[in-house]
């Protein structure tokens, strides 16, 4: 009586599994795994409610083998020895050993080094279930011996073909059609979680009563947002605000943003890299974006949320419709360059201050002409070490303000060329 409905409705079999036809269909990996009738050490990698315990049990039982499941959170590696030791010693008629090891990211280093002679000698068959990108949390060793398989969120037919599955197993729903979408929409691609709303109505469903968006807005929370502040999820979004406003579209940088902020991140986090983006992206093409950044940052450090989050957005979508250069970064990077393969040479002594006596005989500032005392302001004079030939890192774009500034180097340069000769 007390069997959750997720469990209750698990799949069967590998074909009633939802949302994963590119592992699952006629050319699925795991299809062409199961016909060939030898189990492969797996590392299911996909978001939560997405069916990888359901998937990893499943294929356990495809070839008939022993499932045995672990959880990183409540196993240590004692008992893993223990089960290991246990399975040398008895193999149980030779029936194969496939180990499930829930959120394997968990496990450190070491504790995942422990798998590695067991699944190389075919012990184990081991399949390990991450939500965490599995390039920074299992390490290489381990990797190089899975064959890592990307599930996806469950999509609306996915999630509706669960929404079917309960109602043919208990009753139909007098969901309007609004209704269904809104509970679809409100699933976000979590099985789970739809699974959990289903039991949540499984009263109205006998009561037979209409539900309708408002009627279920009553009767069910909202899915917290899937948004990790310190995991993949937060450099995923960061990334995609930085890239939508780099490719000057406001719309999905206040989508990204806004994704951002109702997943918990930090503001004081998205305002630092919004200011980085109208340094690395606009730069001189608009001089006005630094300020409007940092504007943005104070307004917010004075309001909080969420009267100043509204300053984030003003920023983000003035940062977007912006002229973009990657002019300064590409010069300062190429300077930086430079500058350390050429760390240990001094200034030219044309430049260098002379305070005492010996440094004017040693022709420190010897020949330097004051700028401002020239007809132009401009003495043309070299900058670099003598023995770095001069080189042209700022390149400006012919967009926004740096037009003006290519006019200025195109100026200085022609005055430089004629002090030359």
């Amino acid at each position: 009586m007390n069997i959750p409905l997720s469990e209750q409705l698990r799949p069967k079999s590998l074909a009633d599994i939802v949302g994963q036809d590119h592992l699952l269909g006629k050319d699925g990996l795991i299809s062409k795994i199961v016909q060939n009738g030898k189990p492969l050490s797996l590392l299911l990698f996909g978001p939560p409610g997405c069916g990888k315990t359901t998937l990893a049990r499943l294929y356990a039982q495809a070839f008939k083998a022993r499932f045995v499941p672990f959880s990183a959170v409540f196993h240590g590696t004692a008992e893993l020895k223990n089960l290991i030791k246990e399975t040398q010693a008895h193999p149980l008629l030779n029936q194969q050993l496939i180990l499930f090891i829930d959120e394997i990211h968990r496990f450190n280093k070491a504790q995942q080094d422990l798998f590695l002679p067991f699944v190389e000698d075919g012990t184990i068959v081991l399949i390990g279930a991450t939500t965490e990108n599995p390039s920074f949390s299992v390490n290489n060793a381990l990797l190089s011996r899975l064959r890592v398989l990307n599930l996806k969120h469950l999509d609306e037919e996915a999630l509706d073909k669960i929404i079917g599955r309960f109602e043919t197993a208990f009753k139909k729903l007098n969901l309007t059609k609004e209704g269904r979408l809104y509970l679809i929409q409100l699933a976000q691609g979590d099985g789970r979680h739809l699974l959990n709303m289903l039991e949540n109505l499984q009263t109205e469903a006998l009561e037979n009563k209409e539900l309708d968006v408002a009627h279920l807005q009553q009767l069910l929370q909202k899915r917290s947002a899937l948004y990790d502040k310190t995991g993949e999820g937060h450099y995923n979004l960061i990334s995609a605000l930085h890239k939508s406003v780099r490719g000057s579209d406001p719309d999905a940088s206040l989508y990204w943003l806004a994704r951002m902020l109702d997943g918990g991140e930090d503001p004081q986090f998205i305002c630092r890299r919004v200011i980085r983006m109208a340094n690395e992206d606009v730069g001189l093409a608009d001089p006005q974006a630094s300020q409007v950044a940092i504007n943005a940052w104070q307004t917010y450090s004075q309001l909080g949320s969420p009267e100043g989050e509204l300053a984030i957005a003003q920023a983000v979508v003035y940062l977007a419709l912006a002229p973009k250069s990657n002019a300064i970064y590409t010069a300062f990077s190429q300077a930086k360059t430079l500058a350390k393969q050429t760390s240990h040479l001094c200034p030219p002594k044309i430049i260098l201050n002379a305070p005492t006596e010996l440094m004017k005989q040693m022709d420190y500032g010897k020949g330097y002409v004051y700028d401002h005392d020239t007809p132009q302001g401009f003495s043309g004079q070299n900058y670099f070490p003598d023995e770095v030939v001069r080189t042209e890192f700022y390149h400006p774009v012919e967009r926004g303000f740096e037009r003006e500034m290519k006019k200025r180097i195109d100026y200085f340069q022609k005055l430089r060329e004629s002090c030359e000769h």
